[in-house]
């Protein structure tokens, strides 16, 4: 991909389109020689749509020679996460079950974004279900971050960050329900976005996927804050299927990332009281915190009373997991689709199956249980955001790992291998805008990931201190492609 696409943005991307100094097929074209030749690199793309983007970039072009309205997205290349459907394109959910199936529909936020004029130019690898904090499945492959390709790019929305910075694609879609956007967001060094529960509107042909539970979030992955936002402008929105869906949101989020931030407070914990960090980390978010101030903010560190033991979050968490798990898989094998004890079981992860076997096990008792830690937790972070405007932390407690390895141990202290070390998933259950933003690299060159928290509905108060970190940190120089 010639300099002149790959290094511009989506929203200098959309703008040069509507001046018309810039071809939507010239842009397809390049996004699409970039995949062919960088993609086994990463492994970032699954399925690439290259026939149908290249027809809707023609169109696209068409639109703009004949004077048509065009919409805020025209002719911008976007990659869609392998766990969301493209009408007449195949869905795998990383999964060899599913390896040959192919959507008849679109999720209704692919609809938004075809709608605004984006070009989906493929799908992106996940784990399989989207279960896993890094990206490793059967039909694809492992996604590697293009930072250090034999080191993970974080999962379930690896491929996205991946594409993302590799320079293969502008924007990409994610999705969030234990820190799918903003792990990859992180070990890949880009922003990542999981706005306020119910901002952008969930509804899927499986109803597993889409179960109606305050840790699944859609959201924008991006090179910078101003694209996020202007794709979450597009994304957002209530639909009559999802129950818990927002109304039209009162503000224009691409406005807000050039809102001041000037006297806005911020508290920062560096291991929110429980988890242990990777000094390599630590040291990377102790000065990157320091960008708010240059900024304009206000920042106070705080250490957090430890009421709550990680282990009580953690279980928590994967209690309400567990049962969103068991949703899932009890509406495939009543489709007859999955058999994870008899013919199913050689097709699928292992991991896979002793989730599925471990779901069956959660009693009413252990919910309740963790529905008050939760309760907890949820005031917890209210009590911060009642003092403070945002909560700023780091987003995993490591830098990125070795392809097939899980750590074990952070800064001296055992953890769990699957959750441990992710400080996003406390976020999840409590609903709140939660994003990545690139913070920094170790001295190993490796990205680090600064996380930054806001009061529920509050997706443009985020966006609009990224946005002025940014403006004052930028990283859109290191990377590597």
């Amino acid at each position: 991909m010639s300099p002149d696409v790959a290094h511009m943005t989506a929203a200098g991307i959309a703008r040069r389109i509507r001046d018309g100094d810039l071809s939507p097929v010239e842009v397809v074209d390049e996004v699409l020689e970039s995949i062919d030749e960088r993609n086994d690199r990463t492994n970032a793309f699954v399925t690439v749509t290259d026939e149908r983007a290249r027809e809707g970039a023609e169109r696209a072009e068409h639109a703009v020679e004949t004077g048509e309205e065009l919409g805020p997205l025209h002719g911008v290349p976007v990659a869609i996460k392998d766990l969301d459907d493209v009408a007449g394109v195949r869905t795998t959910y990383g999964s060899k079950l599913y390896e040959d199936n192919v959507s008849d529909a679109n999720s209704p936020f692919v609809d938004r974004l075809l709608d605004a004029g984006a070009i989906v130019v493929g799908k992106t690898n996940t784990p399989e279900f989207g279960l896993g904090c890094t990206t490793h499945n059967r039909v694809a492959g492992p996604t590697g971050t293009p930072f250090a390709p034999d080191r993970v790019s974080g999962g379930s929305s690896g491929g996205a960050g991946a594409a993302l910075a590799d320079g293969l694609v502008p924007l990409a879609q994610g999705s969030d329900t234990g820190g799918s956007i903003r792990t990859p967001a992180s070990f890949c060094g880009v922003y990542g976005l999981k706005p306020t529960f119910g901002r952008i509107a969930r509804v899927d042909e499986r109803n597993g996927f889409g179960d109606h539970t305050p840790f699944s979030h859609l959201g924008p992955m991006a090179r910078t804050v101003e694209d996020a936002a202007l794709m979450l402008d597009v994304m957002a929105g209530p639909h009559p299927l999802d129950p818990f869906s927002l109304p039209e949101p009162e503000v224009e989020y691409a406005a807000a990332t050039r809102r001041s931030i000037e006297g806005v407070s911020i508290a920062y914990s560096p291991d929110l009281g429980i988890y242990p960090i990777d000094p390599a980390v630590r040291d990377v978010i102790d000065d990157a915190v320091d960008g708010f101030e240059e900024a304009g903010a206000t920042v106070e560190r705080i250490d957090l009373d430890p009421s709550l033991a990680q282990d009580d979050v953690l279980d928590a968490y994967y209690t309400f997991a567990k049962v969103l798990w068991e949703s899932l898989f009890d509406s495939l094998e009543e489709e007859g689709d999955l058999d994870p004890r008899g013919a199913d079981r050689d097709r699928l992860a292992e991991s896979t199956v002793e989730t599925i076997l471990e779901a069956e096990t959660v009693s009413t008792r252990e919910y309740k249980a963790a529905d008050r830690t939760r309760t907890r937790v949820l005031e917890l972070v209210q009590g911060i955001l009642e003092e403070y405007d945002l909560l700023a932390t780091p987003t995993l407690a490591v830098p990125p790992f070795e392809i097939g390895e899980l750590p074990t141990e952070v800064d001296g202290r055992s953890v769990e291998p699957r959750r441990g070390w992710l400080l996003t998933q406390p976020f999840n259950m409590t609903g709140n805008p939660a994003a990545s933003i690139p913070a920094g690299l170790t001295d190993e060159g490796l990205p680090v990931g600064m996380q930054l928290v806001g009061p529920r509905l509050a997706d443009d108060e985020v966006l609009a201190a990224s946005a002025a970190f940014e403006r004052v940190r930028p990283w859109r120089d290191r990377y590597p492609y």
